[in-house]
Protein backbone atom coordinates (compact mmCIF):
# COMPACT_ATOMS: atom_id res chain seq x y z
CA UNK A 1 0.00 0.00 0.00
CA UNK A 2 1.39 3.30 -1.02
CA UNK A 3 0.72 6.70 0.78
CA UNK A 4 -1.89 8.63 -0.29
CA UNK A 5 -0.09 11.58 0.92
CA UNK A 6 3.43 12.94 1.97
CA UNK A 7 3.12 15.98 4.06
CA UNK A 8 5.44 16.64 6.65
CA UNK A 9 4.60 16.08 10.29
CA UNK A 10 3.67 19.94 10.65
CA UNK A 11 1.57 19.99 7.38
CA UNK A 12 -0.04 16.76 8.91
CA UNK A 13 -0.86 18.41 11.86
CA UNK A 14 -2.08 21.61 10.20
CA UNK A 15 -4.44 19.24 8.53
CA UNK A 16 -5.82 17.26 11.49
CA UNK A 17 -5.98 20.21 13.67
CA UNK A 18 -7.88 22.47 10.78
CA UNK A 19 -10.66 19.23 10.23
CA UNK A 20 -10.57 17.98 14.17
CA UNK A 21 -14.06 18.84 15.29
CA UNK A 22 -15.09 16.40 12.49
CA UNK A 23 -13.02 13.85 13.21
CA UNK A 24 -14.17 13.72 16.76
CA UNK A 25 -17.63 13.51 16.10
CA UNK A 26 -17.00 10.20 13.49
CA UNK A 27 -14.85 8.77 15.76
CA UNK A 28 -17.98 9.18 18.63
CA UNK A 29 -20.70 8.03 16.38
CA UNK A 30 -18.19 4.99 15.57
CA UNK A 31 -18.49 3.91 19.20
CA UNK A 32 -22.33 4.49 19.31
CA UNK A 33 -22.15 8.33 20.74
CA UNK A 34 -24.88 9.83 19.61
CA UNK A 35 -23.93 13.87 19.46
CA UNK A 36 -24.57 15.76 16.05
CA UNK A 37 -21.74 17.67 14.52
CA UNK A 38 -23.00 21.04 15.78
CA UNK A 39 -23.21 19.47 19.15
CA UNK A 40 -19.57 18.62 19.28
CA UNK A 41 -18.15 22.00 17.94
CA UNK A 42 -20.48 23.48 20.75
CA UNK A 43 -18.97 20.93 23.46
CA UNK A 44 -15.18 21.00 21.45
CA UNK A 45 -15.27 25.13 22.08
CA UNK A 46 -16.59 24.56 25.89
CA UNK A 47 -19.92 25.24 25.81
CA UNK A 48 -23.01 24.04 27.24
CA UNK A 49 -25.26 21.64 24.78
CA UNK A 50 -28.71 20.62 26.73
CA UNK A 51 -29.90 17.19 25.97
CA UNK A 52 -27.26 15.33 25.99
CA UNK A 53 -26.30 12.57 28.25
CA UNK A 54 -23.21 13.25 30.82
CA UNK A 55 -21.36 10.77 29.48
CA UNK A 56 -21.54 11.82 26.10
CA UNK A 57 -20.37 15.13 27.03
CA UNK A 58 -17.16 13.36 28.82
CA UNK A 59 -16.78 11.41 26.14
CA UNK A 60 -16.36 14.27 23.58
CA UNK A 61 -14.20 16.05 25.74
CA UNK A 62 -11.84 13.23 26.36
CA UNK A 63 -11.46 13.08 22.41
CA UNK A 64 -10.29 16.64 22.12
CA UNK A 65 -7.75 16.18 24.81
CA UNK A 66 -6.49 12.78 23.23
CA UNK A 67 -6.07 14.21 20.15
CA UNK A 68 -4.48 17.34 21.60
CA UNK A 69 -1.95 14.91 23.21
CA UNK A 70 -1.28 12.89 19.97
CA UNK A 71 -0.86 16.48 18.12
CA UNK A 72 0.95 17.78 20.67
CA UNK A 73 3.65 15.19 21.15
CA UNK A 74 5.84 13.87 18.64
CA UNK A 75 8.52 12.54 20.34
CA UNK A 76 6.26 9.35 21.60
CA UNK A 77 6.67 5.82 21.16
CA UNK A 78 4.51 3.37 19.57
CA UNK A 79 4.19 0.67 22.48
CA UNK A 80 2.55 -0.62 24.76
CA UNK A 81 2.79 2.43 27.48
CA UNK A 82 0.63 5.08 24.71
CA UNK A 83 -2.28 2.65 24.27
CA UNK A 84 -2.52 3.11 27.97
CA UNK A 85 -2.17 6.32 27.81
CA UNK A 86 -4.41 6.87 25.27
CA UNK A 87 -7.32 4.48 27.17
CA UNK A 88 -6.41 6.56 30.34
CA UNK A 89 -7.40 9.91 28.12
CA UNK A 90 -10.18 8.44 26.26
CA UNK A 91 -11.91 7.27 28.98
CA UNK A 92 -11.31 9.26 31.94
CA UNK A 93 -14.46 9.42 34.30
CA UNK A 94 -16.24 6.86 31.40
CA UNK A 95 -15.20 3.35 33.51
CA UNK A 96 -14.00 2.93 37.27
CA UNK A 97 -10.92 4.15 38.04
CA UNK A 98 -9.41 0.99 38.27
CA UNK A 99 -9.73 0.17 34.60
CA UNK A 100 -7.96 2.97 33.25
CA UNK A 101 -5.09 2.13 31.12
CA UNK A 102 -5.39 -1.26 32.35
CA UNK A 103 -5.94 -4.45 30.47
CA UNK A 104 -9.25 -5.80 31.32
CA UNK A 105 -9.44 -9.19 33.41
CA UNK A 106 -13.49 -9.84 32.58
CA UNK A 107 -14.52 -11.40 29.27
CA UNK A 108 -16.25 -9.12 26.85
CA UNK A 109 -19.19 -9.58 24.44
CA UNK A 110 -18.95 -8.16 20.74
CA UNK A 111 -22.78 -6.64 19.54
CA UNK A 112 -23.13 -8.35 16.58
CA UNK A 113 -21.49 -11.36 17.05
CA UNK A 114 -21.19 -14.60 19.30
CA UNK A 115 -17.32 -13.92 18.84
CA UNK A 116 -15.54 -13.42 21.95
CA UNK A 117 -12.00 -11.84 22.56
CA UNK A 118 -9.44 -13.77 24.38
CA UNK A 119 -8.22 -12.54 27.60
CA UNK A 120 -5.14 -9.75 27.12
CA UNK A 121 -1.89 -10.78 28.71
CA UNK A 122 0.22 -7.82 28.81
CA UNK A 123 3.67 -9.51 27.25
CA UNK A 124 1.95 -10.93 24.82
CA UNK A 125 0.25 -7.96 23.38
CA UNK A 126 3.73 -5.97 23.65
CA UNK A 127 5.33 -8.83 21.60
CA UNK A 128 2.44 -8.27 19.16
CA UNK A 129 2.93 -4.91 18.95
CA UNK A 130 6.53 -5.24 18.95
CA UNK A 131 5.89 -7.23 15.54
CA UNK A 132 3.88 -5.51 14.03
CA UNK A 133 5.94 -2.38 13.92
CA UNK A 134 8.82 -4.06 12.74
CA UNK A 135 7.55 -5.16 9.26
CA UNK A 136 9.81 -3.97 7.28
CA UNK A 137 8.59 -4.49 4.21
CA UNK A 138 5.63 -2.41 4.26
CA UNK A 139 4.54 1.15 4.35
CA UNK A 140 3.35 3.18 7.48
CA UNK A 141 -0.04 3.61 5.74
CA UNK A 142 -0.26 0.27 5.81
CA UNK A 143 1.04 -0.29 9.67
CA UNK A 144 -0.85 2.08 10.71
CA UNK A 145 -3.93 0.31 9.15
CA UNK A 146 -2.89 -3.01 10.73
CA UNK A 147 -1.80 -1.43 14.24
CA UNK A 148 -5.41 -0.21 14.45
CA UNK A 149 -7.67 -3.40 13.40
CA UNK A 150 -5.03 -5.30 15.84
CA UNK A 151 -5.93 -3.08 18.49
CA UNK A 152 -9.66 -3.36 17.99
CA UNK A 153 -9.84 -7.06 17.55
CA UNK A 154 -8.01 -7.43 20.67
CA UNK A 155 -9.98 -5.53 22.97
CA UNK A 156 -7.68 -5.46 25.73
CA UNK A 157 -9.31 -2.75 27.62
CA UNK A 158 -12.77 -2.81 29.17
CA UNK A 159 -14.14 -0.22 26.69
CA UNK A 160 -12.80 2.48 24.14
CA UNK A 161 -10.98 0.36 22.19
CA UNK A 162 -12.05 1.46 18.49
CA UNK A 163 -11.71 5.22 19.95
CA UNK A 164 -7.94 4.28 21.07
CA UNK A 165 -6.89 2.21 18.35
CA UNK A 166 -7.96 5.11 15.43
CA UNK A 167 -5.96 7.24 17.82
CA UNK A 168 -2.41 4.78 18.21
CA UNK A 169 -2.61 4.57 14.24
CA UNK A 170 -3.41 8.32 13.61
CA UNK A 171 -0.05 9.09 16.04
CA UNK A 172 1.81 6.80 13.31
CA UNK A 173 0.24 8.52 10.29
CA UNK A 174 0.50 11.51 11.63
CA UNK A 175 4.04 11.67 12.83
CA UNK A 176 5.04 10.24 9.10
CA UNK A 177 2.77 12.60 7.03
CA UNK A 178 0.67 10.08 5.74
CA UNK A 179 -2.95 11.69 6.25
CA UNK A 180 -5.45 11.12 8.85
CA UNK A 181 -8.05 7.81 9.25
CA UNK A 182 -11.54 8.51 9.69
CA UNK A 183 -14.36 6.60 8.85
CA UNK A 184 -17.26 8.80 7.12
CA UNK A 185 -20.81 8.81 8.48
CA UNK A 186 -21.97 7.43 5.35
CA UNK A 187 -19.14 4.68 5.55
CA UNK A 188 -19.80 3.40 9.23
CA UNK A 189 -22.78 1.05 8.39
CA UNK A 190 -19.52 -1.15 5.77
CA UNK A 191 -17.24 -0.80 8.01
CA UNK A 192 -18.86 -1.82 11.14
CA UNK A 193 -20.21 -5.05 9.17
CA UNK A 194 -17.02 -6.01 7.69
CA UNK A 195 -15.06 -5.09 11.15
CA UNK A 196 -17.44 -8.08 12.68
CA UNK A 197 -16.12 -10.15 9.70
CA UNK A 198 -12.75 -9.80 10.34
CA UNK A 199 -13.49 -10.32 14.53
CA UNK A 200 -14.62 -13.81 12.93
CA UNK A 201 -12.32 -14.74 10.75
CA UNK A 202 -8.83 -12.85 11.99
CA UNK A 203 -8.20 -11.79 7.88
CA UNK A 204 -8.23 -8.18 7.88
CA UNK A 205 -7.53 -8.26 3.89
CA UNK A 206 -10.36 -7.42 3.02
CA UNK A 207 -11.09 -4.73 5.64
CA UNK A 208 -7.57 -3.06 5.27
CA UNK A 209 -7.86 -2.49 1.62
CA UNK A 210 -11.34 -1.06 1.86
CA UNK A 211 -9.82 1.81 4.70
CA UNK A 212 -7.29 2.54 2.49
CA UNK A 213 -9.08 2.73 -0.37
CA UNK A 214 -12.62 5.02 1.70
CA UNK A 215 -11.01 6.23 4.79
CA UNK A 216 -7.84 8.57 4.74
CA UNK A 217 -8.39 11.98 5.00
CA UNK A 218 -5.75 14.64 3.77
CA UNK A 219 -4.50 17.25 1.11
CA UNK A 220 -2.03 17.32 -1.93
CA UNK A 221 0.88 19.71 -1.02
Amino acid sequence: MKAKFHLTREQNVFVAKRNIVDYIWKSANLEGIKVTYPETQVIYDGGIVNGLTVNNIIAIVNLKYSWQYILENDKLDYDFKLLCHLHKFTCDKLVLERNLGKLRKIPVRISGTSWKPQIPVKSEIQEELKELLHQTNKTKTELAIEIMLWIMRRQMFIDGNKRVAMLFANKIMIDNGCGIITISQQNQPVFLKKLITFYETGDSTDLKQWIYNTSIDGIDL
